[in-house]
């Protein structure tokens, strides 16, 4: 049987990639993880083909003039992410739901490209100075990269509305148990 298709949006620094961390490890949700394409270079301990595709801007537009792509955007001023059309049938053929990290305009293109047989959740900050704190707490970004990542973050929360359903990373096992039953409803698992 094939898999569901999952997508979790959110600001950078909002958690979900340590959500999605912790989904990973409930076996019931028969959960694969989509590895998306960027043209940004690795951070810190980031590893090509485990925590992106990491391609340069030619072979990035290469792809994209092949057709490879379900979606792209570029999310920052010369910084594109996508997923590839080859990632989504690895985890769906093999009867694994897809989890899917990425921007909003992308799960909104995923979502309207593939309709109710994928669910969209936005997860949210519990507020702006908090998101500020955990940028910061990271210790990866610039001042001035802080404050773009929080001026995107307001544009892209005004976005929330339009996904099937919102979760708040206020409490991190709670905003967990709360994706994993959003999970277990779409899949009827």
């Amino acid at each position: 049987m094939k898999g569901k298709i999952i997508i979790l949006s959110a600001p950078s620094g909002t958690g979900k990639s340590t959500i999605i961390s912790s989904l990973i490890n409930i076996p019931e949700l028969s959960l694969g993880f989509s590895i998306s394409a960027t043209s940004r270079k690795p951070r810190g301990q980031e590893q090509h083909g485990k925590d992106y595709f990491f391609l340069t801007e030619e072979e990035f537009q290469k792809k994209v003039d092949n057709g490879e792509f379900v979606e792209w955007e570029e999310v920052y001023a010369g910084t594109r992410y996508g997923t590839l059309e080859s990632e989504v049938a690895r985890v769906t053929e093999s009867g694994h739901n897809l989890i899917m990290d990425v921007d909003v305009k992308g799960a909104l293109n995923i979502k309207k490209r593939f309709g109710k047989e994928a669910l969209s959740i936005f997860v949210m900050p519990p507020d702006i100075d908090t998101l500020k704190s955990r940028l910061m707490a990271r210790g990866t970004d610039s001042p001035d990269t802080i404050r773009k990542r929080l001026a995107k973050a307001e544009y892209e929360m005004g976005f929330a509305k339009d996904f099937d359903t919102v979760v708040v990373n206020d409490i991190l096992s709670d905003a967990v148990d709360k994706v994993a039953c959003k999970i277990r409803d779409f899949a009827k698992l």
